[in-house]
């Protein structure tokens, strides 16, 4: 027997209608992205998505230290790297029979432009499955041990944050893109 969809109440209806039209502003700001502007570093050494030494994978740098200041400057590679692996994939480990992607993987992004914004639209839509399955009432709960550290706090609060994530790292995807497109580079 089929099942027709899971019914949601106002808050999950809600954090989906926002998700689904941060995913839709940023996708459509990376519509065209070339590999160039991709990996474009308008300064030098910019955090980036590099081959590895092995050559057969590409890599997200590491993310510094909270006390480096001024914190490196990154490629929209890096910032799609960090929304869809860092956040996005990275939140799943939050939800009963979420991944948990070794720490050494959770760096592996493409090295080309189409195959990023692929990547990222797949982290995106696994985040979206688990908050719509979650519905209201577990959304306002505690995430609980599975969440350590962070187990006191809700699933609509990690929720919310992952589109802080993507609306002020979007917003710095579409600048990036602005300056590359008028020839800031």
């Amino acid at each position: 027997m089929t099942q027709g969809p899971i019914p949601q109440g106002p808050i999950t209806r809600d954090v989906l209608m926002t998700l689904d039209e941060a995913r839709d502003r940023i996708l459509a700001r990376l519509d065209g992205l070339s590999d160039a502007e991709y990996l474009w570093q308008p300064v030098p050494d910019c955090l980036t998505v590099r081959p590895s030494d092995d050559g057969g994978r590409f890599r997200a740098d590491p993310r510094p230290g909270r006390d480096v200041t001024p914190a490196p400057f990154s490629t929209i590679a890096w910032r799609i790297w960090h929304i869809g692996a860092d956040c996005l994939r990275g939140y799943d480990r939050y939800f009963k029979g979420g991944l948990v992607v070794p720490a050494d993987d959770s760096r592996d992004w493409p090295g080309t432009a189409a195959e990023g914004i692929a990547l990222l639209a797949e982290d995106w839509g696994r985040f979206r499955a688990r908050v719509a399955a979650t519905r209201d009432a577990r959304l306002v709960e505690p995430m609980g041990p599975i969440a350590d550290p962070y187990g006191a706090d809700s699933y609509l609060a990690l929720a919310l944050h992952a589109l802080d994530e993507v609306a002020h790292h979007g917003a710095e995807v579409a600048v990036l893109r602005d300056l590359y497109l008028h020839g800031l580079r």
